[in-house]
C-alpha cells in the first residue's frame, strides 16, 4: 500500500493573513489566537476552548483531561509520528 504525501495547500488569501499575524507582533497568544478560540467555541457549542501551539501539546492535554494512568491501554496507529506514541509514554 502506498500512502502519498499531500502538501499544504496556501493560496495568496492564507499569505496575506500569515503576513498580517508575523507584522502584528503577536504570533502566539494574540487576537487571531483569541478569534480562533471563539470561532471554535461556537462551532462546538463548548463555552470554553483552549488553543496549543501543537498537536502533540493538545494531546498531552487530552490524555491527562481523560485521566489516562501508567498502566493504561492505548492504542496508536501504525503510520505515524513519533510524538503520537511519546505523549502515551508521557501520561
Amino acid at each position: 500500500m502506498k500512502i502519498s504525501f499531500s502538501p499544504p495547500f496556501i493560496d495568496s488569501s492564507i499569505e496575506k493573513e500569515l503576513i498580517e499575524v508575523l507584522r502584528s507582533g503577536w504570533i502566539t497568544t494574540g487576537p487571531k489566537t483569541a478569534l480562533l478560540q471563539q470561532t471554535f467555541a461556537q462551532y462546538t457549542g463548548f463555552s470554553h476552548v483552549l488553543a496549543v501551539n501543537s498537536w502533540t501539546s493538545g494531546a498531552q492535554l487530552a490524555l491527562k483531561w481523560f485521566g489516562v494512568c501508567p498502566g493504561d491501554e492505548v492504542i496508536v496507529p501504525a503510520y505515524t509520528y513519533a510524538a503520537t506514541a511519546l505523549v502515551v509514554l508521557h501520561a
